[in-house]
């Protein structure tokens, strides 16, 4: 290990929690080898007055939109026993799912979506893909004029169904859009093996890996875990620090049950094992075929427009979907997250496939460097440039080391 250079990654964090913009953070990056070639914690887990918890790999944090690859895992599992099909009409098993149609607009006078009927089946492999029509509320204001109208607010209710059917916003497998596809894939789960998400996930997953006792949709309900919980913060309206309590924020929007696309909670060393599992391509979770699949780009080039349009759409989208990638990369999408086909000079090569979640933090797998890591913290705004911004320096300095040993 290249000690002068991990030290470059402390500093990058250590002068963020000193400035007041991150309370805490945990760090992990490894090789194709399962070699962990940097891990490291910073600061607080909490900004609740009189709690003085220290943010380390062993704290249960909201992985938020991390949980994606998860349950995309867990989708490519059932593919594999023979209960899920990746191009069948989902409607079979999700009868709920589209059932309000197509929203083309919306009459004020009458405080009424416009909505027509969508005829086009839904596949998994649309879910896997956000090419489904499905889009989160809060980034449509159709959708949230739609909300609105029902009382509703976004994001919110009882139960992932009750989040997750919202009417498409285009007819399926015409675009590109990033919504409540993988809750609906969650319950696809459910419905083929009777099984909620969180038990599916941990006999398939969290057990093979060892990481059952750090990794659950509902922490507070498990002993061993509930004391071990970092709360959220928050910046101030301007995006700006110092970072406050935050800790009455409900990152599962009220559900009760597993959101398959955002309600995995796990430590930040339990996600890096996973990760690093999904890398190595380990069997314990899925065959050879199947993680082929998994990081196959999926979009044909008509849809891959709609997705780069799509994160250049609004400066909201580009924070959001873009993770500081320079828009003149081009993207793609396979089932495990974003694909940038272009390699970036000192940070990433060809076909890295990168994700993050809501409270600011990424994972990355670049096949060709053979590296992968993680960058786990519990900040908002959502996916704040500054903070995605210190994670691409900390994927820099793991690849400028691993290029480095090469020459």
């Amino acid at each position: 290990m290249d000690i002068a250079m991990t030290q470059n990654i402390d500093k990058i964090y250590e002068d963020a929690i000193a400035s007041g913009l991150l309370p805490g953070v945990s760090a992990f990056a490894g090789d194709r080898d399962g070699n962990i070639i940097y891990s490291k914690s910073f600061g607080k887990a909490s900004l609740k007055e009189g709690a003085n918890l220290p943010y380390t790999e062993n704290t249960i944090s909201a992985i938020a939109s991390m949980s994606k690859l998860m349950t995309a895992v867990a989708v490519l599992q059932c593919v594999q026993d023979g209960t899920l099909d990746l191009d069948k009409d989902v409607k079979q098993i999700l009868p709920g799912i589209g059932k309000y149609g197509i929203i083309t607009g919306f009459d004020d006078d009458k405080n009424a979506a416009i909505l027509t009927p969508n005829t086009i089946l839904i596949t998994l492999r649309m879910l896997l893909t956000h090419t489904s029509g499905h889009e989160y509320d809060w980034f449509n204001p159709l959708l949230m004029k739609w909300r609105a109208s029902r009382g509703e607010r976004p994001f919110s209710g009882p139960d992932a169904e009750h989040i997750a059917t919202l009417p498409l916003v285009y007819p399926p497998g015409t675009g590109f859009s990033y919504g409540t596809s993988f809750e609906w894939a969650g319950k696809a789960v459910e419905a083929a093996t009777h099984l909620s998400l969180d038990e599916f996930m941990r006999e398939r997953i969290w057990k093979p890996l060892g990481i059952e006792n750090d990794a659950s949709f509902f922490p507070r309900a498990r002993e061993g875990m509930k004391d071990r919980i970092a709360d959220l913060s928050t910046l101030n309206e301007k995006g700006e620090p110092p970072a406050v309590d935050a800790s009455d924020f409900n990152m599962s929007g009220g559900a009760s049950d597993c959101l398959g696309g955002a309600g995995v909670f796990a430590t930040p060393k339990a996600y890096y094992t996973f990760l690093s599992a999904v890398f190595r391509r380990d069997p314990k979770l899925l065959s050879p075929a199947l993680y082929e699949e998994l990081f196959r780009p999926q979009l044909d080039e008509r849809l891959e427009q709609c997705l780069n349009d799509d994160i250049a759409s609004s400066p909201e989208k580009t924070q959001y979907l873009g993770l500081q990638i320079p828009l003149s990369i081009r993207k793609n999408w396979s089932f495990a997250g974003l694909v940038a086909k272009e390699g970036h000079e000192g940070w990433f090569a060809p076909n890295t496939v990168f994700w993050g979640g809501f409270p600011s933090c990424m994972w990355f797998i670049d096949h060709e460097t053979g590296i992968c890591g993680t960058g786990v913290c519990q900040i908002i705004p959502p996916m704040h440039p500054k903070v995605i911004t210190l994670h691409g320096e900390f994927q820099k300095v793991i690849f400028n080391i691993v290029n480095a040993k090469k020459e």
